[in-house]
């Protein structure tokens, strides 16, 4: 058995296994913070960013000549390893940790580093040829690292959410059109109100959806103003002359996103309007989606006693004691995404709150809460598309009846008959359990023709037409 590799750093000396490719900071800090047990490599966007942001660095030392042409090469080598999904099981550290990210910033110039000892010929820890610190981490601190790699990822699964709410908006939309000639009864104050189609409410449902995309991308793009180059605090202390610039260039050609430098370098190191004006948009879909879910849920409610007017796709057993039951079981987990995404949502503004003076503490929290919610949601709208609301079914008798049997019919004689008189007819339609145009053709005030004017389903529900 190989003997373990000798590290020392400002706390002492510590013994690293051999087949690791992390060091010292990376150690301590698995034992520092044993908090969720969700490494970071968790969060594969993240790790990617990361690596993404080291490569721009090397490359810009590189083109700046302030690195050793070898060094840089072998940097940017390791990192596209990386990039690739190499070495993934070498990214320990918990997700929560002190710091502000510095533990998750060593873990990633360790694993590099070594990795480019290796591409040199050296041994691992060998760090003489090649440091984590003075190599991998030069011209950059963690607190502008690690801001810039977690926009980056959170970009990723941000735009992977857009994608997601444009197949679910899609979903909705189909059925919405099929649905474009089922008329059905509308509800305010979950009370008999006027007609509409199936379609109509589905395709309300999609446009929210839309909506909301807009303000995951505005969020997004506000992504993409980064402080790489500021180093510890926006002053740009230690970075080499002109590497603010030449990263920022390099880091848009690795990533391929219109990354900018921020305008004002000490603000974005602090603040953290992006990372809520991001968490916000999140939580306004989540909210719109769980209210999308809890109707649907309510129509196919039933299969006798409650709405009954969609039928949603059966998709498995609903209790282990009560024979034929099925639940609407994916828009109940969908709800649960949901209410997730709100409890996030709070984490983050309190976090968001929590910093003080020049740096934010607790990113590390915002960052994996969100990559979560975001990546959630994106499974949540896939499911709910293609698990539930492209095998919803309607059910057309009910919804025939239902309408044939509102009062709420009542409403569309209003112009003929005046308020008074629609209430009346209402209020026996209700007390007597008869239908408005029974009544109102008994009532001989109205020829049927005018009724069958007056009550068209089509009319009623399309008065623009």
């Amino acid at each position: 058995m190989n003997a373990q590799r000798e590290e020392s750093d400002l706390i002492g000396s510590r013994g690293v296994p051999p087949d690791v490719y992390f060091g010292i900071h990376t150690l301590r800090a698995r034992d520092n913070f044993p908090l969720t047990g969700v490494p970071l490599s968790a969060h594969p966007e993240l790790v990617r960013a990361l690596a993404s942001v080291k490569e721009a660095a090397a490359l810009a030392h590189g083109e700046l000549a302030t690195l050793p042409a070898a060094r840089a090469r072998a940097i940017v080598a390791a990192c596209r390893e990386i990039r690739a999904g190499g070495l993934r099981d070498q990214f320990v550290v918990d997700v929560f940790q002190g710091g502000a990210g510095t533990s998750s910033n060593m873990n990633v110039n360790e694993v590099i580093a070594n990795r480019a000892l290796e591409l040199l010929g050296h041994p691992r820890g060998a760090y003489e040829h090649l440091h984590p610190n003075d190599d991998v981490n030069r011209g950059q601190s963690t607190n502008d690292v690690y801001p810039t790699a977690v926009k980056l990822a959170l970009r990723d699964a941000a735009g992977r959410l857009m994608d997601g709410m444009s197949v679910l908006a899609n979903a909705l939309t189909d059925r919405g059109g099929a649905f474009a000639k089922t008329y059905k009864l509308g509800r305010t104050q979950l009370q008999d109100a006027v007609p509409m189609t199936l379609g109509h409410e589905f395709d309300v449902f999609a446009l929210t959806v839309r909506d909301d995309a807009v303000l995951v991308q505005r969020a997004a793009e506000a992504l993409c103003e980064v402080n790489l180059g500021g180093t510890a605090i926006g002053t740009g202390l230690n970075a080499d002359p002109g590497f603010g610039r030449a990263v920022i260039v390099h880091l848009a050609a690795v990533t391929g996103a219109p990354v900018h430098q921020a305008r004002d370098l000490m603000e974005s190191t602090q603040g953290m309007g992006a990372f809520l004006q991001l968490s916000g948009a999140v939580r306004q879909f989540a909210l719109r989606l769980s209210k999308i879910c809890n109707d649907l849920r309510l129509l196919g409610s039933g299969p006798t006693a409650g709405l009954g007017e969609i039928r949603l796709p059966a998709l498995q057993a609903g209790s282990s004691i009560m024979p034929g039951k099925v639940n609407p079981v994916v828009p109940e987990a969908v709800n649960q995404v949901c209410f997730d995404v709100f409890g996030a949502d709070a984490a983050v503004s309190m976090a968001a709150q929590a910093g003080q003076l020049q740096l934010n503490a607790f990113e590390p929290l915002i960052a994996h809460l969100l990559l979560n919610s975001l990546n959630r949601l994106d499974s949540a709208c896939r499911l709910l598309a293609e698990r539930c609301v492209l095998g919803i079914e309607a059910n057309e008798a009910r919804l025939r009846d239902l309408v044939e049997r509102s009062p709420g019919l009542a409403t569309a004689l209003n112009p003929v008959l005046g308020y008074q008189r629609t209430t009346d007819l209402a209020r026996r339609s209700l007390l007597e359990c008869r239908s408005v145009r029974e009544l109102a053709g008994e009532s001989g005030l109205l020829t049927d023709e005018q009724i069958d004017v007056l009550l068209d389903h089509e009319r009623l529900a399309r008065p623009e037409l």
